[in-house]
Order: structure tokens, then sequence, then C-alpha cells
């Protein structure tokens, strides 16, 4: 069969073919096989590339780790806090699905690669270094693991509620005036993060004060 690919072109083909399928169908609908299929190359092809249906999920692991420390790190830059990070989190999630269901789950992805655990220790310790912006807003934390794993856990609770259909089954968007999810990211994950305030009547949408 022919093969319409450049080198590098059929890569990037097969990752985007791939985050679709998983978007569609999850992370163990397809094959190497069925991927050169789609994109009408010989079904050797991928394999060249990627060795296997494991290597693939590394590689999308690897996109999405590095794609995710990028908009952290670029967030920060322009001046973002901890509270802002965790909403580039959630954004993140949504933008790209596949990306982040296959990133957290390691049954899926092979021990040992190190370009993957690369990517995966910058994009933490760009979440880890939005600990120390809490100081300079006014919040000074005593654990910053602890804040590490709270900020974390906030909003990769959010992004899996929302990519699952149950934040939305929950009817828990009602609770809230502005139902969009950066809105809903901002003001829960706020609570604990959000910059150091006065006290004040409540909080909007909530019925206190």
């Amino acid at each position: 069969m022919a093969d319409g690919y450049h080198h590098g072109n059929l890569r990037a083909a097969v990752l985007e073919r791939a985050a679709e399928v998983i978007e569609r169908e999850g992370p163990y609908s397809f094959s190497l096989r069925s991927l050169a299929a789609d994109l009408g190359v010989s079904h050797t092809a991928p394999r060249h590339h990627f060795g296997s249906r494991e290597g693939v999920l590394n590689a999308l692991a690897v996109e999405g780790f590095r794609d995710l420390a990028a908009r952290l790190r670029a967030d920060r830059e322009a001046g973002g806090g901890f509270l802002e990070a965790g909403v580039e989190y959630v954004r993140f999630a949504t933008d790209r699905p596949a990306h982040f269901q296959v990133m957290f789950a390691p049954t899926l992805l092979g021990e040992g690669d190190e370009e993957l655990e690369a990517a995966r220790e910058a994009a933490f310790a760009e979440l880890q270094g939005g600990v120390r912006s809490l100081a300079e807003e006014g919040r000074p934390v005593e654990d910053g693991a602890a804040a590490v794993v709270a900020g974390w856990a906030i909003v990769h609770g959010i992004a899996t509620l929302a990519l699952t259909g149950n934040l939305d089954r929950s009817g828990v968007r009602r609770l809230f005036e502005d139902t969009d999810l950066l809105t809903i990211t901002r003001r829960s994950a706020g609570l604990l993060f959000g910059p150091v305030s006065g006290p004040s009547g409540g909080v909007p949408g909530t019925g206190s004060g």
C-alpha cells in the first residue's frame, strides 16, 4: 500500500488519529493496524515510529505532559498564581481529553520510558513551583507538599468529574449562577487557594450572607 506521508508527518498523523479514537471510544479501541487503515498506509508503517500500541500511548502522554507544562509555564510567566495554574490545568484537560485520560492511566503506559518521565517531571515541577506564589499573594504555606497535593486533587477532580459527565449528572452546575467550568474551578479552588481578602457577605450564588 502506498504511503502518502513523509516520515514526520505520519508520526503526527498517527497520534492525532489515536487521540480522536480515544476521545470518542476510549483507549482500548484502536490497534496499530486500525490506525494504519484509517490513514491509508501500510499496516507496518506506524510500527516503524512507535513499535507497539503502547508506544503510541506513551507518545500521547509525552505530548500531553509537555503541553501541560508549557501552559502552566506561560501562565506563571504572565503573572498567574497557584489558583490560575489550577484553572489552566482544567482548561488543558477539556482541550485535550484523550491526552488527559492517557497521561494519568499508568496501566496503559510502559515503564522505563525516559522521555515520558522527563515530560511528567517537567509538568509537576510547574505545579510545585506554583505554591511559591501563594506567599506572594499573602497566603504563606507552612506545608508546601500538602498544598501541592490539595491543589492538584481539587483541579484534577473537577476535570475528571467534567470529562466523565458526572458534574452534569449530579446537578452541581445548578448551584452556580454561571455554569462555565473554568468559573466553577476558580470559585471552588479559590476557597483554599484564592487571594486573601477581607470579610465578605458570603459567596455569590450560594445563598449565604
